[in-house]
């Protein structure tokens, strides 16, 4: 059956939803469902602005915001796992902490700095059986006893393939936006719990019969890189060369990162795609 709506999981996708200045009051109601502050307003701000190096910037996230309190959010979707995935992401949240840094006498007192990573992928690395099929993992700064440490710096990770959520189990704001995000190339119609004027404005964008021939053209060249990718992903890891992980750092993983990246580089991936994914350094890869 031919998709109605577009697949968000895609780079073009995912910036149609969220990342177009006719999408803050669609990316304004997401970040509200998963934080307690509540925005009222958003200003995109330029994310290639936050790297310090070229590679740092071709390898940045994809939506980079502040809200009217000059907290700043950084949201990016995550197509694959990669090497080092978290201290990336750690990594990244210093770019908007170091850049409210004022020149003169200056008393540090930061913004909030939020980090959302959308995972079309899942952890591996529970510690806890209990750990394994959460939705939401919402990380902070705490001292040996649990306590908050510092409670202007977070990291949200929603691992989607953990939500399995049907329309009749959708209790929260957030619910209904993971099962929009997770679902929505597969809907043929609009759901009846998505009748308000936020998901009605989602879908509108979404659909495909609305999109002119050249952003038609784009989606389709991502929605072609999007596929290319889970497939080589998927391939390397029935086939064991990935080893089931990619943290850490053994021959066997290095070797099949850079069979990954040779597969991707093949098929006409973008180069920032296959540093995200694979962790390896532009160097590395253009020897391929």
């Amino acid at each position: 059956m031919k998709a109605k709506y577009i697949n968000p999981f895609t780079d073009f996708g995912f910036k149609k939803i969220f990342a177009e200045e006719a999408s803050k009051p669609l990316l304004i109601d997401f970040l509200n469902a998963l934080i307690p502050q509540k925005i009222s307003s958003l200003t995109f701000k330029n994310s290639e602005q936050l790297g310090q190096t070229d590679l740092d910037r071709k390898a940045i996230y994809d939506i980079y915001c502040e809200n009217e309190s000059g907290e700043k959010f950084i949201v990016e979707l995550q197509k694959a796992k990669q090497n080092y995935f978290k201290e990336r992401t750690i990594y990244y949240s210093t770019f908007p902490i170091r850049e409210q840094a004022e020149k003169g006498e200056w008393n540090y007192n930061l913004k909030a700095v939020y980090c959302v990573g959308i995972l079309d992928f899942t952890f591996d690395d529970y510690q806890e059986e209990t750990e394994q099929g959460e939705v939401v993992h919402t990380v902070k700064l705490k001292d040996q006893n649990h306590k908050t440490f510092y409670d202007k710096l977070t990291y949200i990770y929603l691992e989607m393939p953990n939500f399995t959520k049907g329309e009749d189990e959708l209790h929260s704001r957030l619910d209904q936006w993971l099962y929009f995000i997770k679902n929505l190339e597969d809907f043929q119609t609009i759901p009846s719990i998505f009748k308000d004027t936020v998901f009605m404005n989602a879908f509108e964008k979404a659909e495909l019969a609305k999109l002119g021939q050249g952003e038609l053209d784009r989606y389709e060249s991502s929605l072609k890189v999007y596929r290319d990718l889970k497939n080589v992903i998927d391939t390397s890891f029935d086939e064991g060369k990935l080893e089931g992980k990619i943290e850490g750092i053994t021959e066997g993983i290095m070797k099949g990162k850079l069979e990954v990246a040779k597969a991707l580089k093949q098929s006409g991936v973008p180069l920032e795609i296959i540093i995200k994914t694979t962790g390896l350094s532009e160097k590395e890869i253009e020897r391929l």
